[in-house]
């Protein structure tokens, strides 16, 4: 009986012995480190997914240069975006501007095309009718009795001729090319020097030109994304600018920075790798 009960004994504690071998085999622990492994990789490909999605945020866009959260604040308060016209805000209105002359009241346009200036807008609403109304007036006879009222007829004739003149110089009446024309006047004048005001050579002035022409075709392509050409057409623009402020940064580093504030520019979005 005794020999009986130690073999009993004995099974009991084979049997537990190989249970608990079991669960310690090496392809157990094995497969437990592999899931461990799948599980820290999965986190780790999350977060490096989570931290290129934060970076990509606060990036600045190659195209137009500016942070996405900065864009609708810095550019337009840039010296660019001051000095071009809008065509949309060009045609919201059709109100003038009257402005007092020496022969009347004269309704001027807001924007002139064909780089109307100043001194030219002085010289033919003001200078030039005050003298054709006065060469008129010379030519009345002194005896003349109802002389005072033809004056007022002449000047009133000099008033509307120029206000015609107005309405013809108005911007409003040029096509997109014709607006896209003033614009690349401006550019040019404003960021030229006093010295050269239409200095078409200087790197400031190809940069803001290359500045204006890539924003243009990129409102243009977010209206028209199949268009491969323009596409083309804008990755080599972003590069050919990215070359010249190259240049530019190492011929004269303060020049490369004040330009860059000027167009709202970011140094990461013209620097190094562009990956358009």
């Amino acid at each position: 009986m005794f020999r009986t009960c130690v073999s009993s004994g004995s099974r009991v504690a084979s049997s537990s012995t190989t249970t608990y071998t079991a669960s310690l085999h090496t392809s157990a622990v094995l497969n437990a480190s592999k899931k461990s492994g799948l599980r820290t990789k999965k986190i780790n490909l999350a977060n490096t997914a989570k931290r290129l999605q934060e970076a990509a945020a606060v990036r600045p866009s190659v195209v137009l240069g500016t942070r996405p959260h900065e864009e609708a604040e810095k550019w337009p308060n840039c010296d660019l975006a001051k000095v071009i016209i809008n065509e949309a805000d060009l045609h919201s209105t059709t109100a003038m501007n009257p402005k007092e002359f020496s022969i009347g009241t004269v309704d001027l346009p807001k924007e002139f095309a064909f780089g109307v200036d100043p001194d030219a807008q002085k010289l033919l609403f003001e200078e030039l009718p005050a003298v054709a109304a006065q060469m008129n007036v010379n030519s009345l006879p002194q005896s003349d009795t109802g002389k005072a009222e033809k004056v007022e007829r002449l000047n009133e004739d000099e008033r509307l001729k120029a206000n015609l003149l107005a309405k013809a110089l108005d911007l409003r009446n040029a096509n997109a090319a014709g607006i896209a024309f003033e614009n690349r006047r401006r550019i040019i004048q404003a960021f030229s020097t006093p010295e050269n005001p239409y200095n078409t050579g200087r790197t400031e002035v190809q940069v803001a030109l290359l500045t204006f022409q890539i924003r243009n075709l990129w409102d243009h392509l977010l209206k028209s994304k199949r268009d491969v050409a323009s596409r083309r057409s804008l990755r080599m623009l972003i590069h050919q600018r990215a070359k010249l402020l190259r240049y530019l940064r190492g011929k004269d580093r303060d020049r490369y920075e004040t330009i860059l504030d000027r167009l709202a520019l970011e140094p990461e979005s013209v620097e190094g790798e562009l990956v358009v």
